[in-house]
């Protein structure tokens, strides 16, 4: 006879202890099985650009090994190509791989806004503007979850820096807050509705995000419909009750039963609602039954290593040809420069992937050029290289960002690229102007040589076939079809570097909305290379655009000889505006296609929220009635037209709070005006003293007892790393791995324990190590 009950009659007759177990991960990767409904447990895994499904062991830094699968390009890689349907595909073959290898979950993709350039996990994230970020994210979270397996969008929200991002408070005013930080994860869960959703480690305006009911529920769910899961970061927990009264369904990993007993006792208590725990569990539950089951097809390894060759050379860019590019593929060619042989292919940490298999572009070069090709690695003999160049009819510089400069868990200390591998472009250049310059990095890079070389490509982290990817970009069997989704600026001068680190406990978004390309063009102060900035190997021709019902009408034809994509972008520009604003934003855009001689009809819909900005005193969202400027571009600087229209809306006879934002001289907020903008004074950072259970490790210091508990926590975690990593361990890893204890709160060691910890155990540990407070300088 069939069950008739609801599933949530059904867990209501669960005990109270099962209900609460169940909101906490079974294992490190998966949830805990429901057997009294027969529900399997789900697997969880990382899988931004790859599937990192860890069979035989845990670990949440890439340390362990991982079962081979398909190495994407990287978000920044695959953001470049501006193409939702190109993702949707990536996304599909994800989803087919994690279905393939039993995982359910796949944690991805990165959402997160590049506030700053020098950003450590910047890679993993697609772009500095919102409405990209969120088309692109829609776009594969369609792909992976038309398998059948469930995407999970991160980190939300405000995760827009590494260094102590366990405990951080990105302190941001709300508008700010509303239009560039949340506004992308907005357009991904109304447009793709992801099935689960991962909360970000840090504060928000003094409030941990999974503590957060404002954001979790009110914003997430009350405000989107989000009706998904929310799941935390691996040991992002703060304090299970408010987690669970915020809206966090589950805790992962498996902390063994940790925390447990307190939402037990806030219930019982009368603290915690218990209908709120069973809204918990349901969500849980529902989520094993949507999980698929059964045997699914088999992986098509070459076919997904083809696409990724595709997705990885439709984010190439081409950022400067003087007509070098395409090769004469007869040419007498250096191949200067060690990433062409050992290619720099994927960022390190949580999401690092072993490939199932790996392409470099020197042998898939010398395979292709039917001239001499001669290679030296060069970074450490600059004259050889530059000797070896001079003898050549032209010289490929392979140059980026070695692994340790950038990875998960720490942030980049400089946009300069290592020094030799400045010196040997320059040297190389001086000995041959016919030079061009690959890059090989995840996010953007300082080029003070930028007018020396012939021609400068940027391959980003390509992935497993990013060698064969940009072999076939530089004789021209494919075109390279990226454009930037971020500025590359010429050098330290914008807003977010004043307020990037900054304490180890607060950093202060005082740029306001003056983000990447927001800034360099409402402050003329031009990037290296421009937002949306991207050259092709044919040409295209725009018709005069027009403007019906909000719908932007563009022709574009292919004048060229060869096959070739172009970009239409379309930004708004508020000609009288109550608020500040930046000079330009994002509103649209369409990727085309074109065979030789091919024209095609574009047309990008605008709505109310392309011209909206977010009233901060109403709570809503308005627009202003009166001109704009719909400016039809190749990037954020290359405008093609510029058409004013006029826009319904209403009259604003009161500024909100903060309109004239930060100041138009350094835009960068004064303490009075980022206070104005925020609606309340600037909160002071969380002292050291007293310890809690979030001190960060390293905090430990500030007092005797403390330093001697902090020297036994690194031995420990030295000890288990070098466990992991072997007789020959990689030294990326291992300063990821030590960096990620020191810069731990103590509660963490407790999530991430098994149960082996006791966060009542700390609780009075950290009251032990607040005493005898030492002088002088902190270690």
């Amino acid at each position: 006879m069939t069950d008739q009950r609801t599933l949530r009659e059904r867990l209501a007759e669960l005990p109270l202890g099962r209900q609460v177990a169940l909101l906490s991960g079974g294992s490190f990767w998966g949830s805990e099985a429901i057997p009294e409904l027969d529900l399997a447990a789900v697997t969880l895994t990382d899988g931004p650009h790859g599937v990192r499904r860890q069979p035989d062991g845990a670990d949440h830094l890439g340390i362990g090994g991982s079962v081979p699968a398909t190495c994407f390009p990287t978000a920044s890689c695959l953001a470049s190509s501006w193409d939702p349907e190109l993702l949707h595909e990536v996304g599909a073959a994800l989803g087919h791989e994690a279905l393939a290898g039993g995982v359910g979950v796949l944690l991805g993709p990165g959402m997160n806004i590049k506030r700053h350039p020098g950003g450590g996990r910047n890679f993993e994230y697609f772009s500095e503007d919102p409405l990209l970020s969120g088309r692109l994210a829609t776009g594969m979270i369609r792909g992976i979850q038309s398998t059948g397996v469930a995407a999970c969008p991160k980190h939300f929200v405000a995760n827009n820096l590494e260094s102590y991002r366990m405990v951080s408070d990105s302190v941001v005013d709300e508008r700010t807050l509303r239009e560039l930080y949340l506004r992308g994860f907005e357009i991904a869960v109304r447009e793709a509705r992801p099935r689960t959703i991962m909360t970000a480690y840090n504060l928000v305006n003094g409030e941990y995000v999974a503590d957060s009911h404002r954001l979790l529920q009110g914003v997430l769910r009350d405000e989107w419909g989000f009706d998904g899961l929310v799941v935390t970061d691996w040991g992002g927990i703060n304090d299970r009750v408010a987690g669970v009264r915020a809206g966090v369904d589950l805790e992962m990993p498996s902390s063994g039963g940790a925390h447990d007993d307190a939402v037990v006792d806030a219930v019982e208590s009368g603290d915690l609602d218990a209908e709120t725990v069973l809204e918990r569990v349901e969500a849980v539950a529902r989520l094993l039954g949507e999980s698929p089951a059964g045997p699914a097809l088999p992986v098509d390894e070459v076919g997904h290593h083809r696409l990724a060759r595709r997705a990885a050379a439709a984010g190439t860019v081409l950022l400067a040809n003087d007509g070098i590019l395409p090769l004469d593929a007869s040419l007498d060619v250096a191949i200067i420069g060690g990433f062409a042989a050992e290619p720099r292919y994927q960022g390190a940490g949580s999401s690092q992937v072993v490939p199932t298999r790996l392409d470099d572009a020197r042998r898939h070069l010398e395979e292709r050029l039917t001239g001499r090709v001669r290679y030296l690695s060069g970074y450490d003999d600059v004259r050889a290289a530059a000797e070896l160049a001079g003898d050549a009819d032209a010289a490929v510089v392979f140059v980026g960002l070695p692994a340790i400069d950038e990875a998960e868990g720490y942030d980049r200390s400089t946009l300069a690229l290592p020094a030799a591998h400045d010196e040997l472009v320059t040297a190389v250049c001086a000995a041959n102007p016919r030079t061009v310059v690959v890059l090989a990095n995840g996010a953007p890079v300082l080029m003070p040589w930028a007018d020396r070389p012939a021609a400068i490509v940027e391959s980003y982290l390509g992935g497993q076939a990013a060698g064969s990817a940009i072999a076939s970009v530089l004789v021209g069997d494919t075109e390279p079809g990226g454009r930037l989704a971020e500025s590359f600026p010429a050098s330290m001068v914008f807003p977010s570097e004043e307020n990037f680190a900054g304490s180890t406990r607060q950093v202060q978004y005082r740029e306001g909305l003056y983000v990447g390309y927001r800034f360099h063009d409402t402050a003329a102060v031009a990037a290296r290379f421009a937002f949306g900035h991207g050259l092709s190997y044919t040409s295209f021709e725009w018709s005069e655009p027009r403007v019906d019902e909000l719908t932007v009408r563009v022709t574009v034809t292919n004048t060229g000889d060869r096959c070739g994509s172009d970009v239409v972008q379309v930004y708004v520009h508020d000609v009288e505006s109550t608020v500040y604003r930046p000079d330009r934003e994002l509103a649209g855009f369409a990727k085309v296609h074109l065979g030789p001689g091919a024209s095609a009809d574009v047309e990008i819909t605008l709505d109310d929220r392309s011209f909206a900005y977010y009233d901060v005193d109403e709570a809503r969202w308005r627009t202003e009635a009166g001109a704009f400027d719909v400016v039809v571009a190749h990037s954020s600087v290359d405008v093609h037209a510029t058409i004013r229209i006029d826009v319904d809306g209403e009259t604003i006879t009161t500024p909100p709070a903060g309109a004239a934002g930060p100041g138009r001289r350094r835009f960068v907020a004064t303490v009075t005006e980022f206070e104005q903008m925020l609606g309340r004074p600037v909160p002071h950072p969380v002292p050291v003293l007293p310890f809690t259970v979030n001190t960060v490790v390293d905090e430990l210091d500030a007092t005797r007892l403390g330093r001697l508990a902090r020297r036994a926590f690194l031995e420990v975690a030295d000890r288990q790393t070098a466990t992991l990593l072997g007789d020959d361990p990689d030294p990326v890893l291992l300063a990821l791995g030590r960096r990620m204890i020191r810069e731990a709160p103590l509660r963490f060691l407790v999530s991430m324990s098994g149960g082996r910890g006791s966060i009542r155990a700390f609780h009075g540990l950290t009251k032990l190590l607040s005493a005898l407070r030492i002088a002088g300088r902190r270690g």
